[in-house]
């Protein structure tokens, strides 16, 4: 499989733990800007402050192995997806 053009991955145990890609909905417009470094969710903080309060985390969907450990101790990319503390 190739991929042409543009391409954005974005891995972080963010939606899991709540953070704002937790909040993303079908049909919600995201900007990207690729000069800039960034991604932009097209919503209302009145309506991301709405979707925060009935927020729920998901079930993991791996309860051993490696995946599992990967996720009880990986941090966002930002802190460097740090496996060990």
């Amino acid at each position: 499989m190739r991929s042409h053009g543009f391409v954005i991955g974005h891995v972080v145990p963010e939606a899991q733990v709540g953070g704002p890609i937790a909040l993303v909905k079908d049909g919600d417009v995201i900007s990207v800007d690729a000069i800039k470094n960034t991604l932009e969710v097209n919503v209302s903080d009145e309506e991301m402050a709405r979707r925060r309060k009935e927020w729920k985390a998901p079930p993991l969907k791996v309860s051993q192995g490696t995946l599992y450990k990967y996720t009880k101790v990986v941090t966002d990319a930002s802190s460097g997806c740090v496996t060990d503390a």
